[in-house]
C-alpha cells in the first residue's frame, strides 16, 4: 500500500480461527486503530470486525517510525493477542519455522486500491452488510452491529473516536 491512497483492506485470522468473537480482542483492534489515528498515521473511513477477519477502508498518512501503519497494526495486535491468550487456545496459532513462534494474522492481507467515490461507496456498503450475511447472521440491521462503522453512517455516532466520513475525502 502507498501513503495517501485509500484502500479496502481485509485481514484474516490465521486458520480462520474465531479469535475475534471475544470483545477483548475486538477492543485490542479498536485501541490500535485509535492510537494510529491519534498519531495521524492513518485515517479510517469504514470498518467491520468479524469473528475471524476484519475489513477496513483506510488511508495510510505517514510512517509509524520506520514502518507502514498496517505493519504496526498487525505487529501490535499480534503481541496483544499473545499476551491475552490462554495456553490451550494458543496452540491453534503455533507456527513452525524460525520467523516466529505464533502467527495470528494470515500472510498477505488483501489490499484493493480505491480511486473513486463509487468504489469507496461499494466497499463501505459491503463492509456494513457483512454481519448480515446468512452464514454470520449476527444482526438484523447493519447499524445494530457494534463492531462496525454502520452506526456512524446511519446517525453520525462514532463511539470509538476513529472515523472520518468518506465524503470528507472524496
Amino acid at each position: 500500500m502507498l501513503l495517501n491512497e485509500v484502500y479496502f483492506w481485509t485481514d484474516t485470522i490465521n486458520g480462520w480461527n474465531h479469535l475475534l468473537e471475544s470483545k477483548e480482542y475486538k477492543l485490542i483492534i479498536i485501541n490500535s486503530w485509535r492510537y494510529l489515528v491519534k498519531l495521524k498515521n492513518i485515517r479510517i473511513y469504514a470498518f467491520v470486525i468479524m469473528p475471524n477477519h476484519l475489513h477496513i477502508v483506510w488511508e495510510m498518512l505517514a510512517l509509524n517510525k520506520k514502518e507502514m501503519p498496517y505493519a504496526s497494526f498487525n505487529k501490535f495486535t499480534a503481541h496483544q493477542f499473545l499476551a491475552q491468550l490462554k495456553s490451550e487456545k494458543l496452540r491453534s496459532f503455533k507456527e513452525g519455522g524460525t520467523e516466529r513462534n505464533h502467527r495470528f494474522w494470515k500472510r498477505d492481507a488483501l489490499a484493493i486500491h480505491l480511486d473513486s467515490r463509487a468504489k469507496v461507496e461499494q466497499k463501505i456498503n459491503y463492509i456494513h452488510l457483512n454481519p448480515l450475511q446468512e452464514h454470520w447472521n449476527l444482526v438484523k440491521y447493519p447499524e445494530e452491529y457494534n463492531w462496525s462503522s454502520a452506526r456512524f453512517y446511519e446517525n453520525g455516532v462514532d463511539e470509538y473516536g476513529i472515523l472520518t466520513h468518506y465524503m470528507d475525502r472524496f
